[in-house]
């Protein structure tokens, strides 16, 4: 991917109507299960490295829908389905061994299908806002469906997270690669991208999540995962006292329709700033105009990388048990890049192939 600036990062999550938001790439989130924090579950009897198939479900159309369990010897599972690849749920243990599902999703693939908030989906074409959806790329001006107020969010009315993917297990691994062609002029994006997003559970109770994508036209690109998680486990309430870090020392402010206005700001001083670890609902409810705008939190941080690789972007930590909703850690470029050309760029071109690497690591506390 073209830039080598750094990335930004934003966790999402709905915290009684708001959203709290962060994008990364090609980093790492580490986080922390507390002893005893997690519900009781069904531990995953299939075979180390295992990947196992079964229907689940037709769309609309008629297309068969094929559910995708992955799972490790520590007990971990992970299942994904070839709608929106999206990870439907996500069961591990504590210290305890005890298992819970800590991503919210639906049982049915029905469920799906109406109103769901991106619901742990793969979003695109372009994660995020674009302001007025329009961009201008090589001088020509692009219209996009407005599905946000004025501006286009998550790649349109019909985004990636609704596409159906051609899923193929991966061989001697407890893994699964979802593959999609999104047409030239689709929700309004030039260029026949082709689009490839693998995700790999390890026996380190790491769930890796690579993209790579390539066209041939030039256009812009950002794409993220959209699962949102609650460490004390699905159903069990807020997550308004996971402790979260956030390695950024920047933000980039919004305007009332949450478009980043180009200021770069410093986080100290203000309620976003994450850069030691602070419960989520600390200061959410402040009277600081950036809050009362989002709703809460919903602003793009600026990663603290001077190098390329690996790095640690986040960390989130459920200390106890508790009683309430999710929190979304999308990894992605700034929000509306293509009409700031001060931002990191997003733009991909023929003959080159847009990479992006997360890993997600579990562990005990």
């Amino acid at each position: 991917m073209p830039s080598q600036e750094s990335p930004s990062v934003a966790i999402w999550s709905v915290i009684s109507g708001a959203k709290f938001g962060v994008v990364f790439s090609a980093l790492v989130l580490i986080i922390f299960l507390a002893s005893a924090n997690l519900a009781h579950g069904r531990s995953s009897k299939a075979a180390h490295g295992a990947v196992e198939e079964q229907p689940f479900g037709t769309t609309k159309e008629g297309k068969k829908i094929t559910l995708y369990t992955l799972t490790n010897s520590h007990h971990m599972e992970v299942r994904a389905m070839n709608y929106g690849a999206i990870i439907v749920s996500l069961r591990v243990p504590d210290r305890k061994g005890q298992v819970a599902d800590i991503v919210l999703g639906h049982d049915t693939l029905e469920a799906y299908f109406d109103n769901s908030p991106h619901l742990g989906g793969l979003v695109g074409r372009y994660a995020n806002r674009i302001a007025n959806g329009s961009f201008t790329l090589d001088g020509v001006k692009y219209s996009l469906p407005k599905n946000n107020g004025p501006n286009t969010l998550h790649g349109g009315i019909k985004g990636f997270d609704q596409a159906v993917w051609q899923g193929t297990p991966l061989k001697g691994n407890a893994g699964v690669a979802f593959s999609y062609l999104s047409k030239d002029g689709e929700e309004g994006f030039p260029g026949n991208l082709k689009v490839k997003v693998t995700y790999s559970l390890t026996e380190a109770n790491e769930l890796v999540i690579n993209y790579e994508a390539t066209t041939d036209k030039p256009t812009v690109l950002n794409l993220s995962q959209h699962s949102y998680f609650n460490l004390a486990g699905e159903g069990t309430g807020d997550i308004l006292n996971h402790e979260v870090m956030i390695n950024a020392d920047r933000f980039t402010p919004v305007d009332s329709t949450m478009i980043p206005t180009g200021e770069l700001r410093p986080v100290k001083g203000t309620p976003l700033d994450f850069t030691t670890e602070t419960k989520v609902g600390a200061r959410i409810d402040d009277n600081y105009q950036q809050l009362v705008l989002g709703k809460g939190y919903d602003h793009n941080f600026v990663l603290n990388r001077k190098a390329e690789g690996l790095a640690v972007a986040a960390r989130a930590y459920e200390p106890r048990s508790k009683q309430r909703y999710g929190l979304c850690f999308e990894t992605q470029h700034f929000p509306d890049s293509p009409n700031h050309p001060e931002f990191p760029s997003t733009v991909l071109r023929p003959g080159q192939t847009f990479h992006s690497h997360t890993i997600l690591k579990f562990s005990a506390k």
